[in-house]
Formats: C-alpha cells, sequence, structure tokens
C-alpha cells in the first residue's frame, strides 16, 4: 500500500514536470526556448561547443589527444580483388612471406619480421617510460621495430626492442654519436602529420629528474622542440646532414615528415640526399595532445600522401631503393594491405597500438580519467601500467592483424605481402580510382591485362572498343 502511494507521487511529480516542459517548448518563443539547445547543436557540434568552453577558460591553445577527428582518407571506398578461375587463389598449406626490408640499399638495411611498426611516440613528451617500455617488448614480441620519437635514448627501453630506430630530432636529444651508434635505423625528424613543424616546449617543473637527466638538462630549463634541426638554414644543408649520417653509420638513414602539398619537391631534394627510407605521415596522424588546428586543418591525407609520394618516386626511378612507410590513421589489417598495394613497403601505427597495450588496463583510470592518463609521462595513473601484460596484448594485436593479412594474401592469389599491388585494387569512386591509379569497379579490367593473366582466347573477352567506350562513358 505504501509502496503504491510512493509510486502514484513520484509519477504525478514527473507528469507535472514533464507538462511544464512540454508546455515551455511549445510555447515559449526561440530566444527563450530550451529547444533553441538542439538547433544550436545542429549548427554547432558537442566538440566545437566544448573545446569553445576550453578556449575561453584558458585563453591558451588547446590539445587534444590523439589526433584528429577530420577523417578524409576514404580507404573504405578501396577494395581488395579476390580471385577464383582466371587466376586461382594461393594453395592453402602454402607459406605466406610477411617480411618486409627498410632501406634495401644500406650497408645494413633494417630487416623485420613483419610490415607493421611501431610510430614515434616519445619518452617525457608524450609517453611514460613504462608504456614506451611496453612498446618495444610488445613489438620484439611480434618481430618488428619500435620508435624513440622525439627523444634521447633510454637505457630501458633500448633493451627491450629487437629493432629500434631512433629520431634524429629538432631538439638534438638523440643527436650525439654515443646514441647513433646504438640504432637500427635513424630517422631524421622534421615534422610530423599530427602537428607538422611547430614548436613544441615543456615546462621544466614537469620534467621528472630521470627525464631531466636523460635529455641532459640544467635545473629550471624547459624542454624545447625547435622549428627547424640545429644548422639547418637551407634545403641543401639537409643533404649535408644526411650525407653525414649514411657516411658515419651503416644503418638506414630514413627521412620524416608531414606530408603536404609540396610533397613532390620534398621528395626531391630527399632523393638527392640520398636517403635511405621515407615516412609519409599524413594529417590523421595522432599525437599525445597537439593544437587542434595542427591536427584538424594542416597537411595532406594519408591516402593522397602516399599515392603520390610511391607514383613520384616512381617516375623517378628510385622507388625500389628507397623504402616508403606509410603513417597516420591506419588502424585495421584492411588499411594496412591497402596501403602496401599503393606501394608501402610497410607501414606506422600509434593510436591504435596504445589502445592495444592498454587492453583491460583501461579500467584502471575510468571512471575517474580517459584511459591515456595511464600511458602519458604526466598521467594520474602512469605508474599502474603492468609493462608485460600490456606487451602481451600488443604482440596478440599484431599477430591478429598479421595473420587477418596472410589469409586475405590467399584469396588475391599471392605469396608475399610484398607482392601486392595496384592491380589487386578496385575502387568505388570513380575520380578516386583516377586520382590512385587504380580500377573503377564500374568498369570492366582492362582486356590486354585480362588475357595476359587468364591466358585465354580473345573470342572469350569483351570487346575492346566495347570497353574503351565503357571507360568513355
Amino acid at each position: 500500500m505504501f509502496k503504491r502511494l510512493i509510486n502514484k507521487m513520484m509519477m504525478g511529480m514527473m507528469n507535472n514536470m514533464i507538462d511544464q516542459m512540454m508546455n515551455r517548448m511549445m510555447q515559449d518563443p526561440y530566444t527563450e526556448n530550451l529547444f533553441s539547445f538542439a538547433t544550436i547543436m545542429n549548427k554547432l557540434s558537442p566538440r566545437a561547443i566544448i573545446e569553445a568552453g576550453m578556449r575561453a577558460e584558458s585563453g591558451k591553445p588547446i590539445e587534444r589527444p590523439l589526433g584528429t577527428y577530420n577523417i578524409q582518407s576514404e580507404w573504405n571506398k578501396l577494395l581488395l580483388n579476390p580471385v577464383h578461375i582466371f587466376k586461382l587463389p594461393t594453395q592453402d598449406g602454402v607459406q605466406i612471406n610477411t617480411t618486409t626490408v627498410i632501406g634495401p640499399k644500406a650497408k645494413n638495411p633494417l630487416k623485420l619480421e613483419i610490415p607493421i611498426l611501431i610510430t614515434g611516440m616519445s619518452y617525457g613528451g608524450a609517453l611514460s617510460l613504462k608504456a614506451k617500455i611496453a612498446l618495444a617488448k610488445g613489438a620484439s614480441l611480434a618481430g618488428t621495430a619500435t620508435n624513440s620519437g622525439e627523444a634521447p635514448l633510454v637505457a630501458e627501453e633500448r633493451e627491450a626492442a629487437k629493432y629500434f630506430i631512433g629520431q634524429y630530432n629538432r631538439a638534438g636529444w638523440m643527436n650525439d654519436d654515443k646514441q647513433l651508434k646504438e640504432l637500427d635505423a635513424i630517422e631524421i625528424q622534421l615534422g610530423q602529420g599530427a602537428q607538422a613543424a611547430a614548436p613544441m616546449g615543456m615546462s621544466s617543473h614537469q620534467i621528472g629528474e630521470d627525464l631531466r637527466k636523460a635529455k641532459n638538462l640544467k635545473p629550471g630549463e624547459n624542454a624545447i622542440i625547435h622549428t627547424r634541426l640545429a644548422g639547418m638554414d637551407e634545403p641543401s644543408d639537409f643533404i649535408k646532414i644526411v650525407q653525414g649520417l649514411k657516411g658515419k653509420y651503416d644503418v638506414p638513414v630514413g627521412l620524416k615528415f608531414c606530408a603536404s602539398h609540396y610533397l613532390e619537391q620534398e621528395l626531391e631534394i630527399a632523393i638527392q640526399a640520398g636517403i635511405d627510407y621515407v615516412v609519409i605521415d599524413g594529417a590523421e596522424a595522432g599525437t599525445h595532445g597537439g593544437p587542434t588546428t595542427l591536427e584538424d586543418d594542416v597537411g595532406l591525407p594519408t591516402l593522397f600522401a602516399l599515392s603520390r609520394a610511391v607514383k613520384f618516386l616512381e617516375s623517378k626511378g628510385v622507388k625500389e631503393g628507397i623504402s616508403v612507410i606509410a603513417a597516420g590513421g591506419l588502424t585495421t589489417p584492411g588499411h594496412f594491405l591497402k596501403a602496401m598495394a599503393l606501394g608501402a613497403d610497410a607501414v606506422y601505427i600509434g593510436s591504435i597500438a596504445l589502445i592495444a597495450l592498454l587492453q583491460t588496463q583501461m579500467s584502471k583510470a575510468l571512471p575517474y580519467e580517459p584511459p591515456p592518463q595511464i600511458l602519458l609521462y604526466l598521467g594520474k595513473f602512469k605508474d599502474d601500467l603492468d609493462i608485460d601484460e600490456a606487451a602481451k596484448h600488443l604482440a596478440k594485436f599484431l599477430k591478429s592483424c598479421v595473420e587477418e593479412m596472410k589469409l586475405t594474401t590467399y584469396v588475391l592469389g599471392k605469396t608475399d605481402l610484398a607482392q601486392i599491388n595496384r592491380k589487386d585494387l578496385v575502387c568505388i569512386d570513380s575520380t578516386l580510382a583516377k586520382v590512385l591509379d587504380v580500377d573503377y569497379a564500374g568498369y570492366p579490367r582492362a582486356t590486354k591485362d585480362f588475357q595476359e593473366q587468364a591466358k585465354i582466347s580473345p573470342e572469350m573477352m569483351i570487346d575492346k572498343k566495347t570497353d574503351e567506350e565503357l571507360r568513355i562513358h
């Protein structure tokens, strides 16, 4: 009886509230109507509203973790072509080769067991030492390389990494002989997809003693990343830097930069310098926390940048000697395969690797803080990360991706991931197909290509004139 009375009272109160709310929404003018917030959000997204509030609160540039929401690379419009009769799928049981070589013309090329690498995420500037060690261990378990990011060489990370790529960076933290000798590849970092070459810094009060010693900073000195490398005041200086590194060290020397519409001009200089590999870092690349304008409005989408870079290197006749690593917003085995089909020798992953790293450990921060607080150098829960568990989950993620890539390679009729090329792609958008130089799904494949691969009579093929007419119309 008492329970029914309480229920009746509660329903009555709710009914009155709802009636008043509905009456106000239906009767009040827009300027006084709470419903106006719904129309405002049709114009201003929740993200725009919240970020405007952050700017109004701090008066400083705001930094968003893991990069942009503005994904313009339409990987979903590209599909891979399986085969059945005119060319048979690869026989099950045949071993699929997954190895890749970075810098094939270097004295000591970097040979990896899989073509998925961990991208540059720095100790201190981005991640905690625990997170960096976990990335190195996970990469090693999977037979691939990890990257220092814009940071100094740290003994614990180097020891955990089977293959280690170090960035010759704009802050100068890994640019001395002692550290460079410890690397399996040297990556000259002139910029990145999420921040380009913007100057970045870290206040001295945020820097712990271990990080201060690693970066060789004086007490009270801020950590500064400049827009340029020291001593690089004109393009010819870059050539001198590359040739100096190649002359002194036997490992591949690469270039990482934010892909832009000046892509071909940048690559022309890189070719003159004798670079061994290039990292095409697209605008969708992630970061620990970068200014939103640099994340959202600067650079080329990864898909277009990769295609242009590969075609330019091919036109110069140097693609076989210069490895291409695609980076920026690549998250699935399908992305990785499509990037390789467009000419990448390997891919870098960052944000998705961190998600895999955390796996079941996200609950250590939730619901009080977002999961990145477990990984970041300044994270509130960074000490709670279980390194071995994180490394195990990352390795499993990488293994899962590679196994799916191998299965797809069977249906393409190939035996090596490196054999996948543009002919294995089809695009459902005619304009994008033309830009990427792949077949459009709305037209039959070229008659000559059919005859060469299927080795069947011309009588069985679509008439060449009809096919050309289809392409024109």
